[in-house]
């Protein structure tokens, strides 16, 4: 992902960043973007534990509804 970019580059980063930003609000916005990364991943685990979830509940529907056509294909006719 950083492939591009060597220890220079990141020590031009956090010189530009401290400038920005100062060195009281720099940590602070380590923490906010460390809890929204944490947030952004848990939401990513728990939209997939949802479709997987999904997916299993479909695959058990099917497996009723062929259950209940066997169920009437062996019923006599009227």
């Amino acid at each position: 992902m950083f492939s591009g970019i060597g220890v220079t580059g990141f020590l031009l980063i956090a010189l530009v960043a401290l400038l920005l930003f100062g060195p009281n609000k720099l940590p602070e916005l380590g923490r906010a973007f460390g809890r929204t990364l944490k947030e952004f991943k848990a939401g990513a685990r728990d939209m997939m534990d949802d479709d997987h979830q999904d997916r299993k509940d479909a695959g058990k529907r099917v497996e009723v509804n062929r259950t209940e056509d066997r169920v009437d294909d062996k019923r006599l006719p009227e």
